[in-house]
């Protein structure tokens, strides 16, 4: 190499090192027109869990005025004292989140099978059959509610966890909502997994079930909001002290002569915070799956 062409070299390697790095800017938001009509609704709901909060850390005389003030004159934490120490509000949340896990787990696998099912397999009824189970949400709970206690009693699960855990280990929402993924999802990953010698399950579970991480975090938070939030079916099956749900224990709070507000309004903040801490966890999942599981019908 002559030396011309080497001081090229050398010149045009000194000017790239010394040459500052385009570094990507991230993308300014635009204002959009909508944000003018989203704001005040999204304030709109906001405001009832604020007044929530705010109740919650209110002195008890301001509780049972009316109208009760918005702001409270002083914050005392009175409620959550006699809520954690007057009743049995860890037992409650502990029966809930075993509940609600035992709900979620069950779903994620019970209800991914059964949608991979109806997305992908061949057999004789697989119209009828999704048709049946989709059938199953068009029937008011309220119909159930008898046949399912005597089945209950039957099989002896009244008074227990079990009776608030066996009604969610598998939903027709959930079999829907993972067989519509599943069916966005191109067939040509599952047929090259297959060609590499993978069986009809491995490939289930080392190919679509990875993909499938936004429909499962969407199945937990629908599941975990049904089952956290249950009230009635609990209140039916359940009268048990020991085996209550946080929901059923917060309902003791108010009765037709006396209502405590300020234990009412600590135990609905408690129940509360779990949700939203969790949807904000996986809220880019729940939104990439109501993208993707409405492509195909």
């Amino acid at each position: 190499m002559s030396t011309t062409v080497l001081s090229e070299v050398l010149t045009s390697s000194e000017y790239v090192a010394t040459r500052p790095v385009d570094i990507p800017r991230r993308p300014k938001r635009r204002f959009s027109w909508w944000h003018v009509v989203l704001i005040p609704i999204a304030i709109l709901f906001l405001l009832p869990f604020v007044q929530m909060m705010l109740a919650s850390v209110s002195p008890e005389k301001e509780l049972v005025t009316f109208p009760p003030p918005f702001v409270p004159s002083h914050l005392t934490f009175d409620g959550y004292v006699k809520l954690f120490t007057q009743t049995d509000v860890v037992r409650w949340l502990g029966n809930t989140v075993i509940v609600s896990g035992t709900a979620i787990l069950s779903n994620i696998v019970l209800c991914s099978l059964a949608g991979y099912g109806f997305a992908r397999l061949k057999f004789a009824g697989r119209s009828v059959g999704f048709f049946l189970i989709l059938a199953t949400i068009m029937i008011p709970t309220q119909l159930l509610m008898i046949p399912t206690y005597i089945l209950f009693a039957t099989l002896g699960l009244l008074d227990g966890l079990g009776a608030a855990i066996v009604p969610w280990l598998a939903t027709a929402f959930g079999i829907f909502l993972m067989r519509q993924f599943f069916l966005s999802l191109p067939a040509e990953l599952e047929e090259a997994g297959m060609i590499d010698g993978c069986t009809r399950l491995q490939v289930f579970f080392r190919i679509v079930l990875p993909l499938a991480r936004p429909a499962i975090a969407t199945l937990a938070i629908f599941t975990l909001l049904g089952s956290w939030n249950d009230l009635v079916w609990p209140l039916i099956a359940i009268n048990n002290d020991q085996a209550f749900t946080l929901q059923l224990g917060i309902a003791n709070f108010q009765s037709t002569r006396r209502t405590q507000w300020d234990l009412l309004m600590a135990g609905n903040v408690v129940a509360t915070l779990p949700l939203i801490l969790f949807f904000l966890f996986a809220q880019r999942q729940f939104m990439a799956t109501m993208t993707f599981s409405g492509i195909k019908g």
